[in-house]
């Protein structure tokens, strides 16, 4: 497959409008894949380190997006690009079931109200960083200088997407960091879930 059209297809199943295969899941499968995951993001997704997003919690469908993504090519990251280059579709499929099988809590600091959150962000992400979209990440809990850096990758077109694209390009540096430092503040624990 050629890479243009690796990146046409990636795209499209990251803005959904190309379903991808439907694989039965396999939790015992997706955990063994997470060892390969768990350096950087733990293997519950609550990340290990701050260049790493949580993505315990995640919904399955943004985790086998974004997965998808960088194996074809349609998303890239120097590490990223490299493990999903090895995996089946498969093992997405379990990898992104298990972390999704674990449940993401958020709580704003005492005395900061939802009504402060970044009015840009909450219709998709959440006032308190956890998402209201299948398709779009949690951000609670995240380090200030990795959403900060997604951001600026959007505004820039390192990253592409139809929605964040568009929002990023409008932001300033001191309303990126807002954003950035906004969610950081919140308090994020993934447990296992019921």
């Amino acid at each position: 497959m050629s890479r243009a059209i690796a990146m046409v297809l990636g795209g499209l199943l990251l803005a959904g409008g190309l379903s991808h295969p439907s694989f039965a899941e396999d939790l015992e499968a997706g955990r063994k894949v997470a060892n390969m995951c768990r350096t950087c993001h733990g293997i519950d997704g609550y990340a290990q380190i701050p260049i790493a997003p949580h993505i315990g919690g995640e919904p399955k469908e943004y985790l086998e997006g974004q997965l998808m993504a960088f194996k074809t090519g349609a998303r890239h990251h120097e590490m990223m690009s490299v493990v999903t280059a090895t995996l089946s579709a498969q093992q997405i499929s379990d990898v992104a079931a298990w972390y999704a099988s674990f449940t993401a809590v958020a709580t704003l600091p005492a005395n900061v109200k939802e009504t402060e959150a970044p009015a840009a962000c909450v219709s998709c992400h959440g006032a308190d960083g956890i998402s209201v979209l299948f398709n779009a990440p949690n951000l609670a809990g995240e380090v200030n200088i990795y959403i900060d850096t997604q951001l600026k990758a959007f505004r820039v077109g390192k990253r592409q997407h139809e929605i964040m694209s568009e929002i990023a390009s409008e932001m300033t540096d001191a309303e990126i960091r807002e954003v950035a430092d906004w969610y950081s503040k919140v308090v994020l624990e993934i447990v296992p879930s019921d």
